[in-house]
């Protein structure tokens, strides 16, 4: 029979006894597995890095044998972006590269997102492990609640359980009324998104019906048989389909020379691209031709500099297509190498010109010397017919 130390002598154990040294028995066994293994999880290795995700990694330019962060990769998909993308302008513009470095950003960011996840996941198990109690306290303490016999402990510790499950019943409701209200909202407002732009297509597609119509009976001559033609308006006094306020305001504007901003953008792009143009034509001309070593470096820098001035003008060209009311009034980039091969060709027919014309200007002189000769001969004939 088993017998324990009590006071200071020998004593048989009580029924209860055994009981609390079983009950503590079986709670710290299953603890001794979790906090005597060793932690393997961190003396392994991460995952190997696939052959695809290298060459993701080696189409953004990142090192495939260190670990970078997501500020790293967009930096390295911007920098690829300027270099790839249709719309940059760029010499080394290329859709396909471009598409093949998306691709490869997605794949390195998720990858990137996954690692920092797990490290995140990781860290949370290893506090959330320092932190836990062995399972015994957990139903020797009663989490703290409570005062008096462990009886009346047990009871109090049962209705703050009961309390604190009802606290999240009503919490998951009041979450679940919320997500319900938004889903809601957000649904209303889809709705509404796709109705206006439904209206917005209908309105630009009757726009532009309209306005084919009207280009299609001016090539046939519908308006040139118009009384009135080459005339100025008149001024009307009086339009029944709009608001007299509007019509008035509209009629001040008009008569105190106001434009609309898409056609004072529209102006002022054309002139500036003729002066750009008429600039680089004037480089070209004091050139020679063919150039030589200095004169081809000069031409290189003025070729640069309309090159910065036609990219300014190109976002001029987009902030027009934005605010211009139509697609048929839209307009598109300019092209460095069209403009430059533009400025060649009227540059070389400009030397032709002024080559032909100096043969002209030698062909007139040499008939009025011809002129001049034979009109001598002829006087000097004349007078020795007299003279004889």
């Amino acid at each position: 029979m088993a017998l324990c130390l009590y006071g200071w002598g020998w004593k048989q154990p009580s029924r209860l006894q055994y009981l609390v040294r079983g009950e503590l028995w079986g709670a710290m066994l299953p603890l001794l597995p979790q906090y005597c293994a060793p932690p393997l999880r961190r003396f392994g290795h991460g995952p190997q890095k696939s052959h695809s995700l290298k060459e993701s990694y080696r189409l953004l330019q990142l090192p495939d044998d260190q670990e970078s962060s997501q500020a790293q990769v967009k930096e390295a998909y911007l920098r690829m972006a300027k270099l790839y993308h249709p719309d940059s302008g760029a010499p080394t513009a290329d859709p396909a590269i471009f598409s093949q470095v998306e691709e490869a950003y997605r794949a390195v960011l998720a990858h990137v997102s996954r690692q920092q996840a797990d490290l995140e996941e990781e860290e949370v198990k290893e506090g959330e492990s320092k932190r836990q109690a062995p399972q015994h306290r957990h139903y020797l303490s009663y989490e703290g609640v409570g005062t008096g016999t462990p009886s009346q402990r047990e009871r109090q510790y049962r209705q703050h359980r009961v309390d604190r499950a009802t606290e999240q019943v009503l919490d998951y409701r009041q979450r679940a009324l919320e997500r319900s209200a938004a889903a809601e909202e957000g649904a209303m407002l889809k709705r509404d998104v796709r109705k206006r732009s439904r209206q917005i297509k209908i309105t630009q597609a009757v726009e532009r019906l309209v306005e084919d119509l009207i280009q299609e009976s001016m090539a046939r001559g519908d308006f040139q048989n118009l009384s009135g033609a080459g005339k100025p308006l008149a001024k009307f006094d009086h339009n029944p389909y709009a608001d007299p306020m509007t019509h008035n305001l509209n009629r001040i504007l008009i008569d105190n020379g106001y434009q609309p901003q898409w056609i004072v953008a529209q102006k002022e792009i054309r002139e500036t691209m003729e002066k750009l143009r008429g600039g680089l034509l004037r480089s070209r001309a004091n050139l020679g031709d063919p150039l030589t070593p200095k004169e081809q470096a000069r031409w290189k820098e003025h070729c640069q500099a309309f090159g910065d001035d036609l990219a300014r003008l190109n976002k001029k060209v987009d902030n027009f297509n934005l605010i211009v009311p139509l697609l048929s009034k839209q307009m598109v980039h300019f092209s460095l190498q069209r403009e430059m091969d533009r400025v060649l060709l009227a540059d070389k027919e400009k030397r032709m010109e002024r080559k032909q014309e100096i043969e002209r200007e030698r062909m007139e002189e040499r008939e009025r010397a011809n002129a001049q000769r034979d009109a001598r001969q002829g006087l000097f004939s004349w007078v020795q017919n007299l003279l004889k």
